[in-house]
């Protein structure tokens, strides 16, 4: 295809892998092109969200993102886009009516599904250490030392790798459940903003997750158990790449199925269009976990966690079965910024507490970890 022309030596394989792709297949050759041309030719859209020119070109994208396969996110004053440099690649294109048809091509979904993959194993790695306590960062992290489990006096506070920065733990004590012994209270399972409480849904209704409209049962993956939904609520909440990131059970009972969803890289509804990016990002990958809760008046409640940007991945760190208390560590993502949802079926009222209505109508405060959401109360 007459593209971009000759490989660059320097790229790394999947790069190179990319690049052909792009440049073999008519379609999705021309598909980048006016993707990046679609981009507006104005000054809000001449810097991406980390305030780097955009890049208007795949040529330069290939650069770009071959680049990023061995550097480590750092903080800065970037409104909060430091940790991910993919995205912010991806920002203003994927508005684009191109940029959809391009990021729901299966191919181009298992090139950036390789790329991720190699830039999240580096992420993993020794090599990926550095760039996290700047003087910027510091200022995002007050009293880091004495509210995550870290050993100050070593290189990097004792954290082997981008990812085991990302997914540091608290230290003990630090976010107790509340009102332990009530088992009526549904906790917060991250620390996280409270987005949206949604009662009495259907199985059409809409639910607005980083910028995407969904379906109750879409969010649910047309599980086998999502029928038992119709009815209930959905509370949602979202991260940011500076949260704590880990996933604690928001009630007392018994893993009953797990179930991940893969997800489509990138791919925003060009009906949303360049507006919608006041919004955070797209589906990623997800992980719904059915939990049998001890108190009846819960019964069968989802856990939701979705991944969003990037290399996003969930892992669960609890099996089938396993019984959890309230509080207890049930998974975790890893590499990039994430929300979550609590659903619970139909027939189960819930009242939320003050602080959560106050956090939704300001949709800038942080709900601690284990605080409680509501409380589940007899039907009336």
């Amino acid at each position: 295809m007459g593209g971009g022309g000759n490989e660059n030596p320097a790229f790394h394989p999947v790069i190179h892998e990319f690049q052909q792709l792009i440049e073999e297949d008519a379609t999705i050759y021309m598909g980048f092109r006016q993707m990046f041309a679609q981009i507006p030719l104005e000054d809000r859209y001449n810097l991406d969200p980390a305030r780097n020119p955009q890049i208007r070109s795949y040529e330069h994208m290939l650069i770009r993102l071959n680049d990023i396969l061995t550097t480590s996110p750092e903080f800065g004053d970037t409104n909060g886009f430091a940790p991910c440099p993919i995205n912010c690649i991806f920002h203003w294109p994927m508005c684009t009516t191109a940029g959809f048809l391009i990021f729901t091509n299966p191919r181009v979904n298992q090139s950036l599904k390789k790329i991720i993959n190699t830039w999240a194993q580096f992420l993993s790695s020794p090599d990926s250490q550095g760039g996290w306590f700047s003087p910027e960062a510091l200022k995002l992290f007050p009293n880091f030392s004495t509210t995550f489990q870290c050993s100050p006096t070593q290189e990097y506070h004792g954290f082997r790798s981008w990812d085991d920065f990302f997914t540091r733990k608290f230290r003990p004590g630090l976010r107790p459940v509340q009102y332990p012994s009530n088992e009526n209270i549904i906790s917060n399972a991250c620390e996280s903003v409270p987005f949206k409480f949604s009662p009495m849904v259907q199985a059409r209704d809409t639910f607005w997750i980083k910028g995407e409209p969904y379906s109750l049962l879409h969010m649910l993956n047309n599980d086998i158990y999502a029928d038992r939904f119709i009815g209930g609520s959905v509370y949602q909440a979202y991260l940011s790449p500076f949260h704590y990131h880990r996933w604690h059970s928001p009630v007392s009972g018994t893993i009953d199925r797990i179930v991940h969803v893969p997800g489509t890289y990138y791919a925003l509804s060009p009906s949303l269009g360049f507006q919608s990016r006041k919004d955070p990002d797209p589906l990623a990958e997800g992980v719904l976990i059915f939990i049998r809760a001890k108190n009846p008046l819960i019964g069968l409640m989802c856990f939701v966690g979705v991944g969003m940007v990037e290399v996003s991945s969930c892992e669960v760190t609890v099996g089938v079965g396993e019984y959890v208390e309230r509080g207890d560590q049930i998974g975790m993502f890893h590499y990039g910024g994430s929300s979550y949802c609590v659903i619970l079926g139909g027939g189960v009222e819930i009242e939320l507490s003050e602080e959560v209505w106050k956090a939704i109508g300001d949709k800038t405060s942080t709900l601690e970890l284990n605080r409680c959401v509501g409380a589940v109360r007899e039907r009336r």
